[in-house]
């Protein structure tokens, strides 16, 4: 039994405090959030361009004349369309292998093209999340702002927006926590995030259990956080909803 604890503290010790190792983890910590900020901005953005897009080009009414501007609503939707089911319906590693090695293969910054692809795939999921979340408000709201003069943007921005974030809010927060355990793939394109650290360790320390389920505790720390953060985030929106 002794042997056995010997060898789990030799292996902690190898893996986190040898040359001063817990650093790299550390450093690792770093690059995966700012991969996943990178990757949550532009699927946000994203995600928002094609919700308004489709949106809007669902509550055209039927039997309105053709004209120039709806025409090009019409392409943009076609776009927005392919767009989502290509990266829905395709595996994320693939796309990621698909921009490091084919697209991107001569950059010399693979976490930039990571957080590039990660945005992408996101932006995709965003996009029907926020759509879901506009269609489920009433069309009165959008009617109300035309009558009173306001254009299609401004209408949505200031009225219809406002209504859908709080409704859409606990499955963005549930994209970001899955976008935030993504960060992993992009070591299969060498980029240096927290798993990278760990393998890095591994193949010098010849044992990769310890730097592995140190790298899962720590993801699974961070989740923790975040999930808690969302849900201080989620309770002030609903008693902002009782004042």
């Amino acid at each position: 039994m002794s042997e056995f604890w010997n060898e789990i503290q030799r292996g902690v010790y190898m893996s986190f405090i040898t040359d001063d190792r817990w650093k790299q983890y550390l450093v690792g910590v770093g690059r995966t959030l700012e991969v996943t900020a990178i990757a949550l901005i532009l699927g946000v953005l994203l995600g928002v361009m094609v919700a308004l897009i489709r949106t809007a080009h669902d509550q055209r009414r039927k039997g309105q004349p053709t004209t120039f501007g709806s025409v090009i609503l019409s392409i943009l939707n076609v776009i927005c369309k392919v767009y989502t089911t290509i990266i829905r319906g395709t595996p994320s590693m693939v796309q990621l292998m698909i921009l490091g090695f084919v697209i991107f293969k001569t950059s010399r910054n693979f976490t930039l093209v990571g957080a590039l692809g990660l945005g992408i795939n996101s932006g995709a999921y965003v996009s029907e999340i926020i759509r879901s979340g506009l269609m489920s408000v009433d069309n009165g709201q959008m009617e109300a702002g035309r009558s009173l003069g306001l254009n299609y943007i401004t209408t949505m921005v200031h009225i219809v927006i406002p209504q859908a974030i709080k409704n859409i809010l606990p499955a963005l927060g549930n994209e970001f926590i899955v976008l935030l355990k993504d960060t992993s793939l992009i070591s299969v394109i060498a980029g240096k995030e927290l798993l990278y650290a760990a393998k890095s360790i591994g193949a010098k320390t010849y044992d990769y259990m310890f730097p592995l389920l140190g790298t899962a505790a720590i993801y699974l720390l961070l989740v923790i956080l975040f999930t808690w953060l969302l849900g201080i985030l989620e309770r002030r929106m609903r008693a902002s909803d009782h004042r």
